[in-house]
């Protein structure tokens, strides 16, 4: 970030009246990471406080830090500025560092694709901008901010990713970044625990539009009837993305094979190195954003060719004679039914082209789907019969419930190994998997299954 007065700082978060008048030129919320200058913003967590570690972030050169107004300690020499809030005098500082930057704000939202979204946006816009996005799951009330911060004055584009697990949480986050362009790439039943339904997921992710600044785009998913009809409803101005024929940026003509899928946007042919359709509809919503900044369909196309695949989502790996589909970063029942189609896809094509290896699939538990928990793992179930999935390797209580279902669907001869945990089905993996099976391994991050992928690689790496 660029170099910011600490009292300046103070009169923003509404602190107590800085005594220090000196400067700082970043902010960090990990006392391990701070460099000398930056600020310090004391983060109560869970599982942490920072305010522990305040001692250790002078030691290090921090040239201040925000802390609640109700600790006593005292740093001789050192700034504190106290607030009620750490995590809220955060927002309000990225708020208006944003507000005072020249630099276009992408907001993107939604149940499924929104990081994929994100980081195709990202790469493409960076061939011809100076792009800051979001890192890892930076896409809640501390991550957002901390995103906003790191942008320099040289740098023309934010793309940010947007979460919630709860009402109201997007509505702040979409305030905090100000956004140019706004986009919801779906809305399907997922933090139901927090949500309840999936009209109560539309409200939230709808509300993204809340912060878009005077001339801002806001662009949904088209294929989305009650995306689409509330915002009509709600007399929200949009336009759209997808595959159907009303959809102002639409996608035709898609296929896939081994290496991705491919389809045409504006008659150009556009070969997309991830597989899918989840991923051609990420593709489309970032040409959707790339097109509103000057990006040419034929860029757009060139760019794509070298996408590297995002880690932990559909990102196919090759051990030895193993064939392993890493999709283990997060799961909820749209993630899973495309996730499914992929593996589909490949086991179909390996078939057809007389190669051996069974379809298996190493399931974990859906996490925080609140009442319909147990109605959602019985559909996965149905799904996992329909795509003849051959060897179902189970995680948990609720994949279990998934594997039952699969059973009784199954009209065919269907494996199922059941196990309570992920440290037990990976003691248990060398039995069932064989050479030249493609393996499917996907759950809730609370599953941690990349655990299963690590043993897998383990197992076929060749020595």
């Amino acid at each position: 970030m660029k170099k910011f007065s600490i009292a300046d700082l103070a009169r923003i978060i509404k602190a107590d009246p800085a005594k220090n008048d000196g400067l700082f030129d970043g902010v960090s919320i990990d006392s391990r990471t701070i460099k000398p200058g930056d600020c310090f913003f004391a983060i109560a967590g869970d599982n942490f406080d920072g305010h522990d570690y305040l001692a250790d972030a002078f030691a290090r050169g921090a040239a201040c830090a925000v802390v609640k107004n109700n600790r006593s300690e005292k740093f001789n020499g050192h700034c504190l500025l106290k607030v009620h809030d750490t995590i809220k005098a955060l927002g309000r500082f990225a708020a208006d560092y944003r507000r005072q930057g020249n630099y276009k704000v992408i907001a993107i939202t939604g149940s499924v694709g929104k990081t994929t979204t994100r980081e195709i946006t990202r790469y493409v816009l960076g061939k011809r901008y100076q792009v800051v996005a979001s890192q890892k799951n930076f896409n809640n009330d501390v991550g957002l901010p901390l995103t906003l911060l790191t942008a320099q004055p040289q740098d023309e584009i934010i793309v940010a990713e947007l979460g919630s697990n709860y009402p109201g949480e997007i509505a702040n986050l979409t305030r905090i970044a100000g956004p140019d362009i706004a986009l919801v790439t779906n809305v399907y039943p997922a933090h139901l625990a927090g949500f309840g339904d999936i009209e109560t997921i539309v409200e939230e992710k709808l509300s993204i539009s809340q912060g878009l600044k005077d001339e801002g785009v806001f662009v949904i998913n088209g294929d989305i009837e009650l995306l689409v009809n509330t915002c009509r409803s709600k007399g929200i101005k949009f336009t759209t993305f997808g595959r159907s024929n009303s959809c102002c940026f639409q996608a035709k003509n898609i296929t896939h094979n081994d290496l991705g899928s491919r389809f045409t946007l504006d008659g150009t042919l556009v070969s997309l190195p991830l597989r899918g359709t989840g991923n051609v509809e990420n593709a489309l919503a970032a040409w959707s954003i790339c097109s509103r900044l000057g990006v040419t369909i034929d860029d757009f196309a060139d760019a794509l060719k070298t996408l590297p695949a995002p880690p932990m989502r559909a990102e196919l790996l090759q051990q030895g004679t193993l064939t392993i589909l890493n999709d283990c970063y997060n799961a909820n029942p749209a993630s899973m039914k495309n996730a499914m189609e992929i593996l589909a896809g490949l086991s179909g094509s390996r078939k057809s082209a007389g190669k051996s290896g069974r379809s298996v699939f190493i399931c974990g538990d859906m996490a925080e789907l609140g009442c319909q928990t147990e109605k959602l793992h019985a559909e996965l179930g149905s799904l996992i019969a329909e795509a003849k999935v051959e060897l179902l390797i189970t995680v948990g209580n609720y994949a279990k419930i998934a594997a039952e279902i699969a059973k009784e669907k199954a009209d065919y001869n269907l494996q199922i190994e059941c196990f309570e945990s992920t440290l037990s089905a990976c003691n248990n993996l060398e039995k069932f998997i064989k050479d030249y099976d493609i393996v499917l391994v996907k759950g809730s991050r609370s599953a941690r299954l990349e655990l299963a992928v690590e043993k897998l690689s383990e197992l076929f790496s060749i020595k």
